[in-house]
């Protein structure tokens, strides 16, 4: 059928079969779709919305545009996890090779930062040698042997997606749920999948600040990433503040491995961890009984394994062969680091997490534009958490920077983000709820 047909259908508020969203993508990726057709319908999809199956038919579709990895020599079952993205957020540091010292392969294709978050792969390309982009034949053999990769993107997954979404991103067509959806989930289905675990974030550091809203999300990923025939559950996570007590990159790798040794573990983050590890095992079907899935995690990170397996991906992957040991002598540092005090004190009632990420990005740490360069040095780490009870000139965070201009800016933010009250803050959960499918 011609595009402008199909497009007709979803703009008088029709059902589009499967077929013809396959053929309207099979166009987008041959190029004989145009921007304007494909801005049209998604347009029409904005006011319009798709259902449920409409939905997964969009999300197979985007999905087999391209490359759709095969895992059938490995033998053991494939999952990941995915973040909407959050500040302090280095949870797949110490995720991956956790879930696979518990039996699963974690074939993980990362992003970089976008926006005011930081990005996996940014985080990893800390490690002097680390190679983020490594051939298919390398990405299959670390995945099979240790059990885990954390890599960029490899070969052509989900083009359709991309040519997509960059039309949508200046048609003021980025906010539907069902293009949304899409959109995450042909990239992560692509990978071959076997059953997927999604952390979506909420509140004033997350993409999503609304409860309901990151509800809804939740429960659309679920629902269509059941229906395209791969086991998924998500988890709604809170980000009121920052996940690790460290933002940037260099400090939050630091931070991994500290967690993975033993040697600090910030008591939020390992509460996401280990929670979306067990809901890895229980999707993946290695693991009936969350509690018992959870305390699965916690001993193949206590007992070492986890680490062990860290150290073994990222020297597989051209890192240093000592650098759990060694970490601090081969990450890079800061030529200034200072902390910032208390102006009072009291306790600390709250952060204005966003905040905290735009300052590491002004700092060097992220991008303002798609070309910029990443300094992976500077950041904040020892970032005191809500509830913490300090005195008047207690450090409250430390700052890694680069000069000094940028040391006093990011103390200015810092200090306008943390909030130091009279009162203790009532407690937050920092898992509200699990949607499963």
């Amino acid at each position: 059928m011609l595009a402008q047909e199909i497009i007709r259908i979803k703009r008088d508020g029709g059902v589009l079969s499967r077929d013809y969203i396959a053929e309207f993508i099979a166009g987008v990726t041959e190029g004989s779709v145009t921007d304007a057709q494909i801005s049209a319908l998604a347009m029409a999809v904005f006011f319009n919305g798709m259902d449920r199956d409409e939905t997964v038919a969009l999300t197979l579709a985007m999905r087999d545009s391209g490359d759709v990895l095969d895992w059938s020599d490995i033998d053991r079952p494939v999952c990941d996890k995915h973040s909407t993205g959050g500040v302090g957020d280095n949870v797949s540091l110490m995720l991956a090779p956790i879930a696979a010292a518990c039996g699963l392969a974690v074939p993980m294709i990362s992003g970089r930062g976008l926006g005011h978050t930081g990005g996996t792969l940014d985080k990893m390309e800390s490690i002097p040698g680390y190679n983020v982009a490594p051939d298919n034949a390398l990405f299959r053999t670390i995945t099979r042997e240790i059990g885990c990769a954390i890599i960029g993107q490899t070969g052509d997954l989900a083009p359709a997606d991309k040519r997509i979404y960059g039309v949508r991103d200046v048609t003021a067509t980025v906010e539907n749920l069902s293009l949304i959806t899409a959109s995450i989930l042909s990239k992560k289905l692509a990978a071959g999948l076997g059953a997927l675990v999604l952390d979506v974030k909420f509140g004033n550091g997350a993409f999503i600040d609304d409860m309901e809203e990151t509800r809804a999300l939740a429960e659309s990923l679920v629902r269509v990433a059941n229906g395209a025939g791969t086991r998924t559950a998500a988890i709604l996570t809170d980000m009121n503040e920052p996940l690790a007590s460290a933002a940037g990159n260099a400090v939050e790798v630091a931070n991994a491995v500290g967690f993975l040794t033993g040697e600090d573990r910030d008591a939020r983050l390992e509460t996401v961890v280990l929670t979306l590890v067990g809901e890895m095992l229980v999707q993946s079907e290695l693991e009936s009984d969350r509690a018992t899935a959870i305390a699965k995690a916690r001993a193949a990170l206590d007992d070492g394994r986890a680490t062990e397996l860290f150290g073994k991906m990222v020297h597989g992957l051209g890192g240093p062969v000592d650098f759990v040991e060694q970490f601090r002598d081969h990450l890079p540092v800061a030529p200034l680091i200072e902390d910032v005090a208390a102006p009072s004190s009291g306790y600390m009632t709250g952060i204005q997490t966003r905040a905290i990420g735009v300052a590491v990005v002004e700092m060097g740490g992220g991008r303002r534009r798609r070309e910029d360069e990443v300094d992976h040095a500077v950041g904040l780490d020892r970032i005191v958490p809500v509830g913490t009870a300090v005195e008047m000139g207690d450090p409250i965070a430390r700052i890694h920077a680069r000069d000094a201009a940028s040391m006093d800016r990011a103390r200015e933010a810092v200090l306008t983000a943390l909030t130091i009250a009279g009162e203790a803050p009532a407690e937050r959960p920092v898992i509200a709820e699990t949607i499963t499918g």
